[in-house]
């Protein structure tokens, strides 16, 4: 899992560029598939039906069904609505810590900031996904490991922004004007420093939300991460892929659920200048 690296933020003004309102409107739609989809649709996703097997688009099934001859489209649904929660579960977990331990380290220094940066320093020093393999390697499969490793590894970036914004802003005269004229910390945060790192946090809980989706694919494709018969659309298509000659499209259709969700996201974390 690749850290997200230097970005270039600016405060949202006006109308937002076509970029951001395209992944906005891709993500309202996939988001109604995913929250929807599943109490509309009537298959259910783990129901077989091995004379159905790889039955093509159109017919009893919408989206044509596996090898098992389960609902495609019931998978689809119920596969983008756990990806989206965990997702977005995984966002949080990261996010909450991360801000606070960033503003904790940007207002008190000295030792909370040193030793905040040697925690912050050992996770990025794992590789990747090191560490969440880790947590799953005695649990393959185990939602609660998959989910702590997850937001373990996305903390930092929301630590480090954080922080190194906070500090900018401490130091600026209009601070310690506000300080000589009685104002207390509460009045500061609120007034001066969360409207400058919001928008900040917005872009990195999106681009963390994208990275989340990659890894549990990722993960569940080579078999640590959720298992079959959960319907993940990572292990979706490594189940496929031995019938892809057959019917290529099947396979396709979660690697694009996939593709489209991180889209949505990676447009709508663009900054004003995208």
């Amino acid at each position: 899992m690749s850290s997200i690296g230097d970005l270039s933020f600016a405060r949202p003004k006006g109308r937002l560029p076509a970029g951001r309102m395209f992944g906005a409107g891709l993500l309202v739609l996939l988001g109604c598939f995913a929250i929807i989809g599943p109490m509309l649709i009537p298959a259910d996703p783990a129901a077989q039906d091995f004379s159905a097997s790889l039955a093509p688009i159109g017919g009893d099934f919408l989206l044509g069904a596996d090898h098992y001859g389960r609902s495609l489209l019931a998978r689809l649904a119920h596969g983008a609505r756990l990806s989206f929660g965990l997702a977005f579960l995984t966002m949080l977990a990261a996010a909450l810590p991360g801000v606070l331990l960033g503003l904790a380290a940007a207002w008190r220094g000295g030792w909370t900031e040193r030793f905040l940066e040697l925690s912050a320093t050992i996770v990025l020093a794992l590789p990747g996904l090191m560490l969440v393999l880790l947590l799953l390697a005695f649990a393959p499969g185990n939602y609660a490991r998959l989910f702590l490793g997850l937001s373990l590894t996305l903390w930092v970036e929301f630590y480090r922004v954080t922080k190194a914004t906070t500090k900018s802003v401490l130091a600026q005269p209009h601070i310690e004007a506000a300080r000589m004229l009685g104002f207390g910390s509460r009045y500061i945060l609120v007034n001066y420093i969360l409207p400058v790192i919001a928008p900040m946090i917005a872009t990195l809980s999106a681009f963390a939300m994208a990275t989340a989706i990659i890894a549990v694919s990722t993960l569940s494709a080579i078999s640590v991460g959720l298992q079959p018969p959960t319907p993940e659309l990572g292990s979706m298509i490594v189940e496929l892929l031995p019938y892809y000659a057959e019917a290529p499209v099947h396979v396709l259709l979660p690697a694009m659920l996939i593709v489209l969700l991180v889209l949505g996201l990676q447009l709508l974390a663009q900054g004003d200048h995208g």
